[in-house]
């Protein structure tokens, strides 16, 4: 058998990995990654732009360093590392994807003791498709790039890496460096703290003793931590909580933790900062999984479900250590992760159906609260139609017999009918045609009864329909009048032609209508409401 040894074409390679899929947070993420895996308890990144409009982005720590064998190790694609599986860098690629997916040029500045001057090893993109060679270079440290690396390290060990001819970060504008090119990197800049803040929330968070404490700047000011859970607030309430024991391939037993939050409502939390640092929307439900206290993939329901807005309450942590790596398939950019048949099954089947019903729960008794809130004006222009038609439109007469008991007397053409019909007041001048309430037993939609005497229509709040297709309507007085006008039209014809042999039918019809309606507006989008 013949064999021959087959190098890849660098600069292709190089320049093919570009596309790997990183977006920036993430790959800047990545060489935050090293610095952890570094032991650093201090990390600065900037992101700078100076007025020509060339960009600059560096990450220094006062981690452990390198000697010259561990930086070229450490610059080789697909290196060795250190062989420790906790780390956060596992795969020996991520240093060098994650930068050139958005520099050419990447050089690391490192030492590994105090007593020693730093060394310098760069990969320029340019230069290996000059000469098509896997040459890294090794060259002198400038003062620029040895007084940044001391900012941090000061007087020990520690590392700089840096990402120059930046060329895929932001588009091309018009004025280089102008107020445009700044206004969109501030974005970035945004985007990443809020990032850091979420993914290292462990590690930056001195009174979480789940992960060493470490502190992170960015652009001289501290990333602050980011808990998705909200623990301190006195009304969110962990709902589940399991350590589940798992054996991986070689017999050994370890375990992951899943606990499930339900949030506050956003009028329920302490304070209105409170509120908005949580973020209680769709897009921030779901699971958030973290690997080796450092969060890998937020807010996903992994395919389990769709993001719904009565679950917004709902955030499940997902945590698992190193050996778990492969039962969860973790992928090289540490995004996402993908659950074994077994795993998906017991997260799906048997640990979210109780938090999903505890997150709908506290979600519809603060929706319906609101949404009876905004109903109480909306069906005034109805009753004062009505009120001028009424009286032309009478076709039966009502009798109270018993008002304790609700007993009534109908007199139609049919004759006389004895029925139970609600008998009310009012609760604001006017509204004693069509009056919304929060609920009718039942789940009726519409029901009629006697309000200040008056025949009227009592409309349930609580009805999947007004929610879904009255409450996004709200603003618009002619459909408003357009719907209203058609049940109270119904609960008058149900009047007028009911007879002893037929009253049982009407009401069998309204329950099957209003649980015909909540079947077909199932799947109608949730109303957005003002507060949201």
């Amino acid at each position: 058998m013949d064999k021959v040894n087959l190098p890849p074409n660098p600069s292709k390679l190089m320049e093919g990995l570009r596309d790997t899929g990183y977006d920036f947070n993430t790959a800047l993420a990545d060489i935050v990654d090293n610095s952890v895996d570094a032991n650093a308890t201090k990390i600065d990144i900037y992101i700078k732009m100076d007025g020509d409009g060339d960009k600059l982005i560096m990450v220094a720590d006062n981690g452990c360093g390198m000697d010259k064998t561990t930086l070229k190790d450490g610059m080789t694609y697909g290196s060795k590392g250190d062989n420790n599986p906790k780390r956060l860098g596992k795969f020996g690629l991520g240093l060098k994807t994650a930068s050139t997916a958005y520099c050419r040029r990447l050089s690391v500045i490192t030492r590994h003791s105090a007593d020693v001057e730093p060394l310098k090893a760069t990969w320029d993109l340019d230069h290996v498709v000059k000469v098509a060679e896997w040459e890294l270079l090794l060259e002198s440290p400038t003062n620029f790039e040895k007084k940044y690396l001391e900012k941090t390290a000061e007087n020990s060990s520690g590392t700089l890496v840096i990402w120059g001819t930046i060329d895929r970060l932001l588009k091309e504008y018009a004025t280089p460096g102008g107020k445009y090119e700044q206004r969109a990197l501030d974005k970035r800049v945004k985007s990443f703290r809020e990032h850091a803040g979420m993914i290292y929330q462990r590690f930056l968070d001195p009174e979480d003793d789940r992960a060493r404490n470490i502190e992170m700047n960015l652009n001289g000011k501290p990333i602050d931590p980011w808990n998705p859970f909200f623990e301190s607030e006195p009304q969110t309430e962990m709902v589940a909580d399991e350590s589940i024991k798992v054996e991986v391939g070689d017999g050994t037993e370890t375990e992951f933790q899943i606990r499930a939050f339900v949030l506050p409502r956003n009028e329920n939390f302490s304070t209105e900062e409170a509120a908005e640092s949580a973020k209680i929307n769709n897009d921030n439900q779901g699971i958030y999984i973290y690997r080796e206290n450092r969060l890998i993939h937020p807010a996903d329901w992994l395919g389990m479900y769709t993001k719904e807005p009565h679950y917004s309450l709902l955030r499940i942590e997902f945590s698992f250590n190193h050996e778990l790596d492969e039962a969860f398939q973790v992928d090289i950019k540490k995004s996402q992760i993908i659950l074994n048949e077994e795993l998906y099954k017991f997260v799906h089947e048997r640990f979210l159906p109780a938090p999903r019903t505890a997150a709908n729960d506290r979600y519809r008794t603060g929706k319906k609260k609101k949404v009876q809130e905004e109903s109480e004006d909306a069906h005034d222009e109805s009753n004062r139609n009505i009120s001028g038609k009424e009286k032309d439109l009478k076709g039966a007469e009502i009798d109270v017999v018993d008002e304790e008991q609700n007993d009534v007397e109908v007199t139609n053409k049919s004759g006389k009918v004895s029925i139970k019909l609600d008998i009310e007041s009012s609760v604001k001048p006017g509204q004693v045609f069509v009056k919304p309430v929060e609920s009718i037993v039942d789940g009726l939609l519409w029901k009629p009864a006697l309000v200040d005497g008056n025949r009227a229509v009592l409309i349930n709040t609580g009805h999947p329909y007004y929610s879904k297709v009255y409450v996004p309507n709200l603003s618009s007085g002619v459909l408003i009048q357009g719907m209203d006008s058609l049940l109270w039209s119904l609960i008058e014809a149900e009047l007028r032609t009911m007879s002893e042999t037929t009253k049982n039918h009407m009401q069998d019809l309204r329950f099957e209508v209003s649980r015909i309606l909540r079947k077909l507006v199932e799947d109608l989008p949730e109303p957005v409401l003002e507060e949201e």
